[in-house]
């Protein structure tokens, strides 16, 4: 058995956590969900789109944890290349990022989540 691809590799650790679900993305590649919520999404093998919070967004650019989005850089949706096994845990880390802060908005908010589900 050859190694897994790093969407592979995402795919596995990310759908892995609790509540999370993954499907064919609108633009190809697969997107990562927490009921209704994005987590992001990937393009094949090579790049990950995530949505944050526009301060949070400038925070991973300036920490160069995540570069503008490839399409919407006036947004607050990053982009991150992937091109070495290295990438793939970053990838994973701010996915991570991601899941952890739509659970603390669950959390929040559980009433309007679970009409969402």
């Amino acid at each position: 058995m050859g190694r897994l691809s790093a969407r592979q590799r995402i795919t596995s650790a990310v759908s892995a956590w609790p509540d999370v679900q993954s499907a064919p993305h609108r633009f190809g590649g697969v997107e990562f969900r927490l009921g209704k919520r994005e987590l992001g999404h990937l393009h094949g093998d090579v790049l990950a789109d995530l949505p944050f919070p526009r301060k949070v967004r400038d925070e991973l650019i300036a920490a160069g944890r995540a570069e503008p989005h490839h399409v919407l850089p006036d947004t607050g949706w990053v982009s991150f290349r992937i091109a070495s096994p290295q990438d793939v845990d970053a990838a994973i880390g701010l996915f991570r990022l991601a899941y952890d802060r739509a659970v603390a908005a669950r959390r929040r908010a559980p009433e309007h989540e679970a009409q969402a589900l």
